[in-house]
């Protein structure tokens, strides 16, 4: 019997990995799970609840009871969300909590796209590419995107990416890096359509 068809796509922040991999997943006609929303969705309930967030054991209980409802929320985008999420990520019970919702959901063949998919998720992945940019370009894209609706300088994001990508690089569990057998994709000087297409070839090349 032919194995499920899965795809990790791992990278920092604002490299492009989301959108690459949502047209991925529909272009092999596979479920997409952004696993970044899972850590997103715990850090909103996090802030909603008022519980710090550098409190691992009440995080991780929070992160125990997550469901795909949470993921609905329209707050998950907020820039705060996202600094909160890089701090609850680093914590054990938070992980471990949501490592086997992220398998569950890969039965059957999905894309998933995070910081640790092709490392620890899914190490067996059919495919794997790990999507990065210049800091600065990954500024720029994000700062495009957070200025439509909030008042917010170039700085503070490219700060706020740095601090992000320190956090999530250096942390214990469960770090940020590139597995070994994935394919590095280099998005800074690339149109979304360019790395769409190369992620494709290299995908098909080691599906060949």
């Amino acid at each position: 019997m032919t194995a499920p068809l899965t795809i990790a796509i791992d990278g920092p922040a604002a490299s492009g990995k989301g959108t690459i991999s949502r047209r991925v997943a529909a272009h092999y006609g596979l479920r997409h799970l952004d696993t970044g929303l899972l850590y997103r969705g715990v850090a909103a309930l996090v802030r909603e609840r008022g519980v710090d967030a550098q409190d691992a054991e009440a995080v991780g209980a929070i992160a125990a009871g997550m469901n795909e409802a949470v993921l609905a929320r329209s707050d998950l985008r907020d820039g705060g969300i996202g600094n909160i999420a890089s701090v609850v990520a680093s914590h054990p019970p938070v992980r471990a909590a949501l490592l086997q919702w992220q398998r569950d959901f890969a039965q059957g063949g999905a894309v998933l796209d995070g910081r640790d998919i092709g490392t620890v998720v899914l190490p067996d992945a059919s495919a794997k590419l790990f999507v990065t940019a210049d800091a600065d370009v990954r500024a720029a894209r994000r700062w495009r995107e957070l200025s439509k609706t909030e008042d917010i300088s170039y700085r503070r994001v490219l700060d706020d990416i740095e601090e992000r990508d320190r956090r999530d690089s250096g942390r214990s569990t469960a770090p940020m890096s590139h597995a070994a057998d994935a394919d590095l994709l280099d998005t800074s000087e690339m149109t979304i359509e360019d790395a769409v297409t190369e992620a494709l070839r290299l995908i098909e090349s080691r599906l060949g």
